[in-house]
């Protein structure tokens, strides 16, 4: 492929992956308060399974998760 070619290419894919970001952005109205919980359910996944109690602070972590995701959830609920 020429050098040309892979430019107007490369242009082309980080133009789609621009349009299709604005595109979710508008579909999805708080994308950070779904990250937000979807790294919360990774952390808590990762807790459950760890091989240690991190100092004794495991048991009231995951509660604070729960805690966190439960809110994270209210809110996007009263936000429609």
């Amino acid at each position: 492929m020429s050098m040309t070619r892979r430019s107007t290419l490369a242009g082309a894919v980080a133009t789609a992956g621009i349009v299709l970001s604005a595109a979710t952005a508008e579909a999805e109205p708080h994308p950070q308060i779904r990250r937000a919980i979807n790294a919360l359910e990774r952390a808590k996944d990762y807790m459950q399974h760890a091989a240690h109690d991190f100092g004794g602070h495991r048991v009231e972590a995951l509660r604070d998760c729960d805690e966190a995701i439960r809110q994270l959830r209210e809110a996007l609920r009263y936000d429609k």
